[in-house]
């Protein structure tokens, strides 16, 4: 009983943490959550006004409106906490790696570690899903071009028969914004199952030499911080 209410004291520290973080970015925040938790409540009001029923329809609206409003406020605490932590790491080496680590599903398996990278800390990243083998390149495009074919190469030595895609976040051409990475994966048409995806991860894995390290200047922990749980 003490653990479970330990654990609930920390949720609620974490959601003011949390809110007091994305506030410094987002101003707009105290007024959009407090519409969120009103607006329903006056709606209930008005449907326990304008719909006949008992006195008890009176106490069974309004608490329904204040858990609509708890559950709203949650929510889109949530997503603008998210939409800001990806709104300071954008365009900053290791973004990709701070999105791996920890806004991709589960049945997505990577590491915030690149695979490749270059002394101007354009990098690669290497994850594995349903959708197959996937290669992210971050920075500048024409500079990733080769380092992504090579990882690509290496990918189709050890796993012929394995599908290997490549994407692109970054400020050349059509890349997809980093908010929409996660996305981009889920979308892929599947092509593993998921025992395939342990094993074809566990084989990358053991061919993947020492780490290459993290670009400096970017903490992969920082964007999870930002997330209520």
């Amino acid at each position: 009983m003490a653990a479970e209410q330990a654990k609930r004291t920390g949720r609620i520290r974490q959601m003011i943490e949390v809110y007091r973080t994305t506030k410094t970015h987002d101003t707009k925040l105290p007024w959009i959550l407090l519409l969120c938790f009103v607006a329903p409540i006056i709606v209930a009001v008005l449907l326990a006004w304008l719909l006949p029923g008992s006195w008890f329809a009176w106490i069974l609206w309004p608490v329904t409106g204040i858990l609509v409003g708890i559950l709203l406020v949650m929510i889109v605490l949530g997503r603008r906490a998210e939409r800001t932590a990806y709104q300071q790491i954008e365009g900053r080496p290791g973004a990709v790696g701070a999105v791996v680590q920890s806004a991709l599903r589960r049945s997505w398996r990577g590491s915030e570690v690149p695979v490749a990278i270059n002394r101007n800390q354009d990098a690669v990243y290497r994850v594995v899903g349903r959708g197959g083998v996937v290669l992210i390149s971050e920075g500048s495009r024409q500079r990733t071009q080769r380092m992504a074919s090579d990882e690509e190469r290496k990918v189709k030595r050890a796993l012929r028969n394995v599908a290997v895609v490549h994407l692109y976040v970054g400020p050349d051409g059509d890349g997809v914004p980093l908010p929409k990475l996660s996305r981009a994966l889920v979308k892929l048409k599947p092509v593993l199952s998921r025992a395939e995806v342990d094993a074809v991860y566990s084989r990358l894995s053991a061919l993947q030499g020492a780490p290459v390290g993290i670009p400096k200047g970017m903490d992969p922990n920082r964007m999870r911080s930002q997330r209520p749980r």
